[in-house]
């Protein structure tokens, strides 16, 4: 899974989250999609791995002196990690913390609706499923549980390894989750039949299903990613070596119809491909500075976040330098570099940073729009609603705060 106290990236257009599967252009319906699941050939499968007690640090808390959030949820007692809204309806927020619990709250008041409890350690997955009707929190010893919203129940739970990633399907209720050991499980929930993707002898650190509900593509520690086709169970191909990256993937993103991806790695390198053919189109790399001699220097180039958006052929690469960069794709260059955090909408990117700060961009001229601030402590991770009005943060200050985004093009 993604370090925690990574910078975070979403990318939106005008009136639509760039995460908001759209499948109103694909040759299935989503009813279509989730019956032909139903006809997956999944087998048993027992709990495996051990629980992993450590937990992740915090950096010491920063003064804010300044609050611009319209709420703050404080029920956590230790540094919140991950944080979801729900997609039918985007009232309602889910966030997992060190405190080894997540809550269900609503985001315009902050009343606890769901507290899911149980975990045996930081709780670094959380999420709602595609019809907001169950969600599913997952620690970092790789204990996943399955909560019914409505009736506030826990309906499903399952033990893997440690848990690097975890997913669920756009449009059936079926989860996919990737291990430190390398494998990829997929449940269906909640029967809980399970189907697994035996990948290398290596992390599977980041995963990503494609819109049309087939595929889904994971990235591994050695570099290497797989196109799996989930009714099949197959590798419809592998990038390695030459052509793929030199180092353990960090994030994958693909474009509204599924048709391009774009991965990032510690090796500094952003990769756009054909997810039809698996051809690399091009490599992208942050430029920024001179050779990096020492090992500092090339930590600082690993890839964080990446992103595509959906109005203009731009992608947005994102830094451990704190570099946010614009490519073009048509030209495969860079248009701008912006030195501080980010995210995007209609040709806006927002970012969050380990400052504490939702700043907003304009990715045409690379100019910085507005800034956010409340948070005392770095922000470990953030969600847009729908129309990216609003944005909700995880913070290490032990606290979620929801804001509201006001764009001057608004």
């Amino acid at each position: 899974m993604d370090n925690p106290e990574e910078d975070s990236l979403n990318l939106h257009e005008d009136e639509e989250i760039i995460e908001v599967i759209d499948l109103n252009d694909t040759e299935q319906t989503a009813e279509d999609l989730a019956e032909e699941l139903e006809d997956i050939d999944f087998s048993e499968a027992g709990n495996a791995g051990n629980a992993d007690d450590d937990g992740w640090e915090t950096e010491d808390e920063m003064e804010s002196e300044q609050d611009d959030s319209e709420l703050t949820f404080s029920k956590h007692t230790g540094s919140v990690f991950c944080v979801s809204l729900d997609p039918v309806s985007n009232s309602l927020a889910v966030t997992g913390g060190e405190d080894d619990r997540a809550f269900v709250w609503s985001v315009s008041d902050g009343d606890v609706l769901l507290e899911c409890t149980g975990h045996k350690d930081s709780v670094t997955c959380a999420a709602f499923s595609c019809d907001s009707k169950l969600v599913v929190s997952a620690d970092m010893s790789g204990l996943i549980k399955v909560w019914k919203v409505e009736n506030k129940e826990e309906i499903w739970s399952f033990e893997v390894g440690d848990l690097e990633w975890l997913e669920w399907h756009p449009c059936a209720p079926v989860l996919l989750a990737g291990t430190a050991d390398g494998n990829v499980w997929m449940w269906k929930i909640p029967s809980g039949e399970c189907k697994t993707f035996q990948g290398p002898s290596c992390q599977a650190t980041s995963g990503k299903i494609l819109p049309d509900g087939k595929r889904a593509i994971v990235g591994y520690e050695d570099g290497s990613l797989r196109l799996w086709d989930l009714k099949q169970g197959n590798a419809v191909y592998v990038i390695k070596g030459h052509d793929g990256h030199q180092g353990a993937l960090t994030s994958i993103a693909c474009n509204k119809e599924g048709t391009l991806a774009l991965t990032g790695s510690v090796d500094g390198q952003a990769k756009l491909f054909n997810t039809s053919t698996g051809k690399v189109l091009c490599s992208l790399s942050n430029e920024n500075s001179e050779a990096k001699d020492s090992m500092q220097e090339q930590d600082s180039s690993s890839v964080e976040s990446v992103g595509f958006c959906n109005v203009l052929p731009l992608v947005a690469v994102a830094y451990l330098d704190g570099t946010l960069a614009i490519y073009d794709m048509n030209s495969q260059s860079l248009r701008h570099r912006c030195k501080h955090e980010w995210e995007e909408a209609s040709a806006v990117v927002y970012t969050c940073n380990l400052a504490g700060v939702v700043t907003l961009w304009d990715a045409r001229s690379g100019v910085m729009m507005s800034e956010y601030r409340g948070h005392s402590a770095e922000i470990l991770d953030f969600v847009l609603n729908r129309d990216a009005s609003v944005a909700v943060t995880a913070g290490g200050d032990h606290q979620a705060k929801v804001f509201c985004l006001q764009r001057p093009d608004r």
